[in-house]
């Protein structure tokens, strides 16, 4: 690949990244943290640098991984050469704290906030709502009191459910 030119000479231009990994969920906070700064010095080191890095958090898996239900999410966005993001691979596939994790090329390193961090931003500005809005608990009748007693329930016959013939009539 062929970058730009600075005084007639040609500058490879590195690739950019999007790497995303999952780390235990009986790891703490400061541990992820940690491991971002390992891979971050990791990257560094072989030449390359991480431009921007996002928590995402302990969130669920969709399936178990590891007898792991909940995982510790990361992003990190790497503008970095080839053997440095294989290193980097290589120490998280011996990582025991990493579960999995994936490397995307792309074309451009996004600035702004990713959908998760998004998605989260939007969850907490949303306060103690649950996802179908501000309805509040279904069981509370809120200011319309109690649900009314609808009576008896009928058959298709007209008669009442558990009653004897006499009542029926």
């Amino acid at each position: 690949m062929l970058g730009w030119t600075t005084r007639g000479k040609v500058l490879a231009h590195m690739p950019l990244y999007e790497h995303v990994f999952l780390a235990r969920q009986d790891v703490s906070t400061q541990a992820v943290d940690t491991l971002i700064e390992q891979f971050k010095v990791l990257i560094e080191s072989k030449g390359g640098k991480i431009a921007k890095i996002e928590n995402w958090g302990l969130k669920s898996l969709a399936y178990r991984i590891k007898k792991n239900r909940k995982a510790h999410y990361a992003l990190l966005n790497i503008d970095a050469p080839a053997p440095a993001i294989a290193e980097l691979e290589r120490q998280e596939g011996i990582n025991e704290d990493v579960l999995r994790f994936i490397t995307i090329k792309v074309d451009e390193l996004e600035e702004v906030p990713s959908a998760m961090l998004q998605k989260r931003d939007r969850d907490e500005r949303r306060g103690d709502r649950d996802d179908r809005g501000d309805r509040g608990d279904r069981r509370d009748r809120g200011d319309r009191g109690p649900r009314r007693d609808r009576g008896p329930r009928r058959d298709e016959f007209g008669g009442t459910f558990g009653a004897t013939e006499e009542e029926n009539d």
